[in-house]
């Protein structure tokens, strides 16, 4: 999520950095919850990586934010995880999307999400890869 949003949604939580959750890949699925298209997940992969930005997460922006992700109870399962950061190895959770991988994310959305990751200081290579994505036109 990008950083101004997350403030927004959650301002009750700080950002405490940012890192590498290694072992998981970033893909995209559950194209039929009504968005414009499939939404981003994260899957176990050996040999991959996900930058990620880590926050502290208040117990009441845990709540907002589930609603706005639209969280619903079986929707995602959170997942205990270690993050590699600058500072060191750090303990952290994801949420899991319980749902299957594949379809198209829309091209609005990938461009969000790749807006999310350059403000978080993601390497221009990371960001890259996430624009150089196959998506849906605003048309399908």
């Amino acid at each position: 999520m990008h950083p101004s949003q997350m403030l927004e949604r959650c301002p009750h939580s700080p950002l405490t950095g940012t890192g590498w959750l290694s072992g998981w890949r970033l893909t995209f699925g559950a194209e039929d919850l009504g968005w414009e298209g499939a939404v981003s997940m994260l899957v176990p992969e050996p040999g991959s990586q996900v930058f990620v930005a880590l926050y502290d997460l208040s117990p009441e922006d845990r709540d907002s934010l589930d609603q706005w992700e639209g969280a619903d109870p079986g929707a995602y399962t959170p997942v205990h995880v270690r993050v590699s950061t600058l500072d060191g190895d750090v303990l952290a959770w994801i949420y899991v999307l319980e749902g299957y991988e594949g379809g198209l994310p829309s091209a609005r959305y990938l461009g969000l999400l790749a807006e999310a990751a350059e403000a978080a200081g993601a390497p221009d290579e990371y960001v890259e890869d996430i624009r150089s994505r196959p998506c849906r036109s605003l048309g399908e």
